[in-house]
């Protein structure tokens, strides 16, 4: 093999290793339980305009969304990035059942598995017109569908929005290697997905979740591929944006703002709750309390059974010598 080809594949490779350490430093950083943060509860707001108490919430609604709004101050400046994330509680994503309802091959993008789910899908395999649903099964079914856009309250009274940067929230490794679209037909990503149904909770095809940006539409939409990571706990969070420097000297400084919530996901019927949480790293890196807890759990228990041993030891070695 020419010398120069080694040399370039080589360069190619390292690339690689290097674009996805930092997006996996980035993608890190942002999904640990950081230094300071600000959450809200907003599972039973108010639609805005009406007056009955949870009437976003109410089962009972049938209008596609209900637009509420929550106020809330930051006594500190809070430097970038700024990672925002949705938190759900009492929802069991770890269900057997539910963890395997999806087709990897499908979300692959091969056009095969397209038409032909697996069976792990049921019920939400084909629609009720025997029309292959894509993506198949319960985990892209139940898409968290809330957004949020956010105002910061300047000094003369006026709201200035705060860009919420939704690129580069997911894993590399998910986004380049797991999840694909399927080959474009006549250059277009609609007649790619010709013969399938959206699923059923969808308000729209999987080909427009993003309506302005082509490069994060179908099954590489990032929004969708951080949900189809599923949580092993019943209380999980997962990031929603980031935020950058925009208008200000920090990402965003103390004050107060308005989080304008479209809200579509109902969570209130199996006794969840939803919260928004905005949260940002220290110089250290964020924090892991879980990892400090089980290190003195398992420290505890290695120091009991040293001494449980040494206590046995000292009662029964009187017993060894005699035989």
């Amino acid at each position: 093999m020419d010398l120069g080809v080694v040399i370039e594949n080589k360069l190619k490779v390292s690339q690689w290793r290097e674009t996805a350490s930092r997006r996996a430093k980035t993608v890190l950083g942002c999904m640990r339980s950081n230094e300071s943060k600000t959450r809200s509860h907003y599972s039973s707001l108010l639609d805005v305009g009406e007056t009955i108490p949870g009437a976003c919430s109410d089962p009972r609604r049938r209008l596609p969304a209900c637009n509420c709004s929550l106020r809330f101050h930051l006594p500190e400046d809070f430097p970038a990035p700024v990672c925002v994330y949705y938190q759900l509680s009492n929802y069991f994503q770890n269900n057997r059942r539910y963890s395997v309802s999806r087709d990897d091959q499908q979300l692959s993008g091969l056009a095969w598995a397209l038409r032909h789910p697996v069976q792990e899908c049921q019920p939400y395999r084909w629609n009720g017109s025997g029309v292959p649903i894509a993506p198949c099964g319960s985990i892209a079914n139940s898409l968290f569908n809330d957004s949020f856009q956010l105002f910061y309250l300047q000094a003369n009274g006026s709201l200035a929005p705060v860009h919420l940067d939704k690129r580069g929230i997911s894993w590399w490794t998910d986004t380049n290697v797991k999840f694909h679209n399927p080959e474009l037909v006549n250059g277009s990503l609609p007649l790619a997905f010709n013969g399938t149904a959206k699923p059923p909770f969808w308000p729209r095809p999987v080909f427009e979740l993003d309506h302005g940006d082509l490069n994060n539409t179908g099954f590489i939409n990032e929004r969708f591929i951080v949900w189809m990571r599923i949580a092993a706990l019943p209380t999980f969070r997962k990031l929603y944006a980031r935020i950058h420097h925009d208008n200000f000297t920090v990402a965003l400084p103390r004050g107060t703002y308005y989080l304008n919530i479209t809200y579509s996901y109902p969570v209130l019927a199996f006794h969840g709750t939803k919260k928004v949480i905005f949260s940002t790293v220290s110089w250290m890196g964020g924090k892991n309390s879980f990892l400090g807890i089980a290190y003195l759990v398992v420290g505890s228990a290695c120091i009991l059974g040293g001494f449980v041993m040494m206590v046995v030891h000292f009662k029964y070695r009187h017993l060894d010598e005699d035989d």
